[in-house]
């Protein structure tokens, strides 16, 4: 089969999570039929439990990033392994992604196919089939541009007898670290004689990177992050010094929780960067895209700049209530199987009555009062309701839950369905993104 829109086809079949379908499907036919006519999610297409996103949330996220980054100088090379989709890396794209960030090689080789023109490996590269893939792939596709990162001799030595050495398209960053933290060379002793031994494998250095996240710690400690900024900034200028070139160095950082103060400590901001003017800051905030209602709702970095900036929730699990058998007590057709629990548990939104016979629609929609209800357990195929509003519920309606993590919540479907509101606040399904996990 041919490529279409840069990704493989996918052909969903009748065992597809959240669709009803009598046969298998080309995801793009499905697409193709949703944007000429909309239909109500309560459509035969569909089934319970279904993961959604907003279509009007997700385009306010991806601009808000957009916006941001081109005010402060920065590029924006999203952290795509949050949802994994094809779809949703188009619409970064064409507002002005700079790369595809990822996780695994595996993610690698999937924004390739997706048709990303370049890659950042926000994670070393140490098995040597993998390295050689790579090598393979950059050498067939000059156009295609790969920004790898090392923290130890190792995996210089894996990119070394993959035969990595003079590659123009191929990128190594040295990873900065946080003691105690994830991956990365603690220390900048350590880190300038890694780029030394970088450069004398013959491979292009060509920057920094680092994840900050750790060093704020469970407490969120904003003065440990500006102190870590700091390290951060004089280890780029020594790697800088290695490198010896004139064209920019790529430095990197910033994630999805404290991408605020990143920019401040290391974007231009209208005045000469820390970094120096032959320097390129790229960020790498991924689950913007669809921010939550737990977690990134209680971090939301773009709310503390100067200038608020608003991010919405994209993601609603529409589940049905399957019994209310006593007072106090309610369940849901979603469990962990369906849902993101590794932070938060999900928050109840809101609830809807079944479609009835006439209308073939949805109830209108009733939210929550704060403090009503809550889930207080999950099984894997069993939301746990309690609280004194689950007495407004009755078997066949309806629940809206939100979710924290969307990391954790994307991995446990293969498609979502994107939703727009009608005139009288009707869910109209007007598309289906995929997730390549």
């Amino acid at each position: 089969m041919t490529k279409t829109n840069g990704a493989s086809p996918i052909e969903l079949t009748t065992r597809t999570k959240g669709l009803r379908l009598l046969a298998p499907t080309l995801l793009s036919q499905l697409r193709e039929s949703l944007n000429a006519e909309p239909r109500p999610l309560t459509n035969d297409l569909f089934s319970w439990p279904l993961l959604t996103l907003d279509d009007a949330s997700l385009a306010q996220n991806i601009g808000c990033l957009a916006s941001l980054c081109h005010e402060r100088g920065a590029l924006h090379s999203p952290h795509v392994k949050t949802p994994m989709s094809a779809q949703i890396w188009a619409r970064q794209l064409a507002a002005g992604a700079w790369a595809a960030t990822v996780a695994t090689p595996q993610q690698m080789r999937t924004a390739i196919d997706w048709g990303a023109p370049r890659v950042v490996l926000a994670n070393e590269l140490v098995d040597p089939r993998d390295a050689r893939w790579l090598v393979a792939t950059l050498r067939a596709d000059a156009t295609l541009e790969a920004y790898l990162q090392v923290d130890s001799g190792f995996g210089i030595s894996v990119l070394q007898s993959s035969e990595a050495a003079g590659l123009d398209n191929l990128h190594v960053l040295v990873e900065y670290g946080v003691p105690g933290g994830r991956t990365g060379v603690r220390g900048l002793e350590h880190t300038v004689g890694l780029a030394r031994n970088v450069v004398d494998a013959g491979l292009q250095l060509s920057g920094i990177t680092g994840y900050e996240a750790p060093a704020a710690g469970h407490d969120e400690d904003r003065e440990g992050l500006t102190a870590w900024c700091g390290q951060f900034v004089l280890a780029a200028r020594a790697v800088h010094e290695v490198m010896g070139a004139t064209s920019p160095m790529i430095v990197s950082a910033g994630g999805s929780a404290y991408v605020d103060i990143v920019l401040d400590e290391l974007a231009p901001l209208g005045r000469p960067s820390p970094l120096g003017d032959d320097t390129q800051l790229v960020i790498r905030s991924g689950a913007y895209v669809t921010h939550d209602h737990g977690r990134y709702a209680r971090v939301n970095p773009l709310a503390r700049l100067a200038t608020p900036m608003e991010l919405a929730p994209a993601i609603t699990v529409y589940a049905q209530v399957l019994s209310v058998p006593e007072p106090g007590l309610a369940f849901l057709d979603a469990g962990r199987r369906d849902l993101a629990f590794d932070i938060d548990l999900p928050i109840p939104l809101w609830h809807r009555s079944p479609p009835t016979a006439d209308s073939g629609l949805l109830g209108p929609r009733c939210d929550f009062a704060p403090g009503t209800i809550a889930v207080s357990e999950l099984n894997d195929q069993h939301t746990f309701l309690s609280g004194p509003a689950t007495e407004l519920l009755k078997p066949g309606d309806i629940v809206g839950l939100g979710i924290s993590h969307p990391c954790t919540e994307f991995d446990k479907w293969r498609i979502g369905v994107v939703t727009r509101q009608d005139l009288g606040g009707q869910p109209l399904a007007c598309d289906i993104y995929s997730f390549d996990f």
